[in-house]
């Protein structure tokens, strides 16, 4: 019998965030980002069922081979650029979209001959510091850019560095700050994540670029994922593989970190850090059993954890097992770990089996893959 511990991934609630994406933004067009392996999900799966993305982000030149490789020929765009310019070339023939956020990538693609012109977005840093050109620098950039054989469409692009946060007074800041540099330039904008989508209408201009959204995660640790109206996508799930009856004072897994307080019973579910489930979650970090809370107890070890079965008397080997997805938000279970949830999605180890749901073009609905990073 094989190991329960599956991520089961809905393609319907995919595409129904995406849905809101679009709702909240319905002037601007739609740039899915999946980079990392989709958050976790599986890059050509999510891209393959994702039809209504008028075009993609992702990090790297790697990640971009993979949507061309499965035969889609939308927009890609490398949200980091080129890391040598060799890949100028690539990025040509593949009909690619580079981000050019150092003055290297410039130099390097003025003084390089392509089979064809490249799309580009000049990005600025307006307030994030961390990657872009300084604003003073940018009309500068622009014209050069524009005098380029190698160059066929220029767009201004920049980041929100506080998006997460509805009440910080530097996202204005930094949208007032992008729409000086904007005003009155006919090339494309993009400016808008997740947060600033779904936060600040202000910021979406011709492009916005929903990520954390699409999979059914809050960009807002003060707001609940069912209030934006998002769906998780990814649900982690395993079984209760042994349940145990302990007097009061049995000590719990490794190092004893753990110690029962009363006669109970103790289950133990398939799943620890080597399937990315997070190492430092701490007592109490909630699971579902048969749909029901149960809780956390003891350390997390490479395989397996314990929970605290009082409450649930019929729970029974087998039974089912939600460490985040539906019925428990991710962003709940990382703020026990001390971490995010972008964290806890990328970190799904490869001996995890994907489970897909809903309707995906390459797959039927109940599909079950092997977790292969893409």
């Amino acid at each position: 019998m094989a190991r329960p511990t599956r991520a089961v991934i809905n393609f319907d609630a995919l595409r129904h965030n995406l849905a809101v994406a679009r709702q909240a933004a319905p002037a601007s067009r739609l740039m899915a980002v999946i980079k990392a392996n989709a958050y976790g999900h599986g890059l050509e799966r999510v891209a393959q069922a994702l039809p209504g993305a008028q075009g993609f982000g992702v990090a790297c030149l790697e990640e971009a081979m993979v949507i061309r490789e499965a035969g889609i020929n939308r927009p890609v765009t490398l949200l980091e650029g080129v890391f040598e310019a060799d890949e100028l070339l690539v990025a040509s023939q593949e009909n690619l979209t580079l981000t050019l956020h150092q003055p290297w990538q410039l130099e390097a693609l003025a003084a390089v001959s392509l089979p064809q012109p490249v799309a580009v977005w000049l990005k600025v840093d307006t307030g994030m510091h961390r990657l872009g050109f300084e604003p003073e620098e940018v009309a500068a950039c622009l014209q050069r850019l524009a005098a380029m054989p190698q160059v066929a469409r220029v767009g201004l692009m920049s980041h929100l560095a506080c998006a997460d946060d509805r009440q910080d007074a530097r996202n204005a800041a930094q949208i007032a700050r992008f729409a000086s540099l904007a005003a009155g330039l006919p090339n494309p904008k993009t400016l808008a994540n997740s947060g600033g989508l779904l936060g600040w209408p202000d910021s979406h201009y011709d492009w916005v670029r929903p990520g954390l959204m699409l999979y059914g995660v809050s960009p807002y640790p003060d707001t609940h994922v069912g209030t934006l109206g998002l769906k998780p996508v990814m649900t982690l799930r395993t079984e209760l593989i042994a349940v145990h009856k302990y007097p009061a004072g049995a000590e719990i897994g490794y190092g004893a970190a753990w110690r029962c307080p009363e006669p109970m019973r103790v289950g133990v579910a398939a799943v620890g850090y080597g399937d990315g489930y997070p190492r430092h979650a701490v007592n109490g970090t909630p699971v579902l059993v048969r749909g029901q809370s149960a809780r956390l107890i003891g350390r997390v070890s490479m395989d397996m954890i314990s929970l605290d079965l009082r409450g649930l008397p019929e729970a029974r080997v087998g039974d089912e097992v939600v460490l985040w997805g539906n019925g428990l938000p991710v962003e709940q279970v990382a703020r026990s770990a001390g971490t995010i949830a972008y964290e806890l999605l990328c970190n799904v180890a490869p001996r995890v089996r994907i489970q897909q749901t809903g309707q995906a073009m390459g797959g039927q609905d109940g599909t079950e893959l092997a977790n292969v990073g893409c």
